[in-house]
């Protein structure tokens, strides 16, 4: 991804785009970079969306703040719109981001969720190498 240290809007959102150049994409966002496909599923449609330890404001930190996608309102009917299925991993012992965070987006915009209670931040700060679950919900969806 470009800008991976600070992850802003205005590089993210056209790299998405440029890349993908399709509606038929599976996403797959983790932090910031869930909080990048929120804001492209605004404007443009997938087939699968996944987001891992995703929130919505910016959380009162100055970084979070330069990166640009909490400066103007959420389109939740759109970005639920323009997706086929969405999925949603939180985790409650996540240091970052506060359960309130994906729990709202759960309700904006109904995406399928799986709540954990001890996998912190999905392996930035546990080592987590494999995601058993994300694999079995992009095969299961290619394969009907």
């Amino acid at each position: 991804m470009p800008d991976p240290d600070l992850a802003r809007k205005e590089y993210w959102r056209p790299f998405i785009k440029e890349k993908l150049q399709t509606e038929d994409a599976i996403l797959i966002g983790h932090s910031s970079g869930a909080v990048s496909i929120l804001r492209y599923l605004e404007e443009s449609k997938c087939k699968l969306v996944i987001l891992v330890g995703v929130y919505y404001t910016d959380l009162g930190d100055e970084h979070e703040k330069k990166r640009g996608y909490f400066n103007k309102p959420w389109q939740w009917n759109k970005i639920k719109s323009n997706a086929e299925r969405i999925v949603l991993f939180a985790s409650r012992d996540d240091p970052h981001i506060p359960i309130s965070e994906p729990l709202f987006i759960k309700e904006k915009i109904k995406p399928e969720y799986h709540e954990y209670i001890d996998e912190r931040h999905f392996g930035a700060d546990v080592n987590k190498t494999k995601f058993p679950e994300i694999i079995t919900i992009v095969k299961k969806f290619i394969e009907k």
